[in-house]
């Protein structure tokens, strides 16, 4: 089972859609603004990746918030600032049995389905 995790109006998770429809990929679509993000997912996404890789700097999510949050943030704080704010999640994380991806690079994509 293949799971594309982000929020359906980014941009990056459009092209990402559009790439596993072209290439006739099933997978489901878990979209973080109408279901939250799945704790369990997202401590195993930290693990893998480390929280600085999947905490997005760059977005209007992370300028909104406090600079005391924005300065003090660590692997914990930020699970906690991603499970209230998934927008700030770097998108798409994509799920394929054990296999994870974060971000969209047709090269990554296409070495892990064909």
């Amino acid at each position: 089972m293949t799971t594309l995790y982000g929020i359906a109006n980014c941009d990056t998770i459009k092209k990402a859609r559009l790439w596993l429809k072209d290439n006739g990929i099933d997978y489901s679509f878990h979209d973080y603004k109408k279901r939250g993000v799945p704790e369990a997912e997202l401590k195993t996404w930290v693990k893998k990746f480390g929280w600085e890789i999947l905490l997005n700097k760059r977005g209007t999510t992370w300028r909104k918030l406090d600079d005391n949050i924005k300065n003090s943030v660590n692997e914990k704080a930020s699970i906690q600032i991603m499970l209230e704010n998934p927008s700030i999640i770097k998108r798409p994380v994509l799920v394929k049995n054990k296999t994870i991806l974060v971000g969209f690079k047709t090269e990554e994509y296409s070495s892990l389905f064909k």
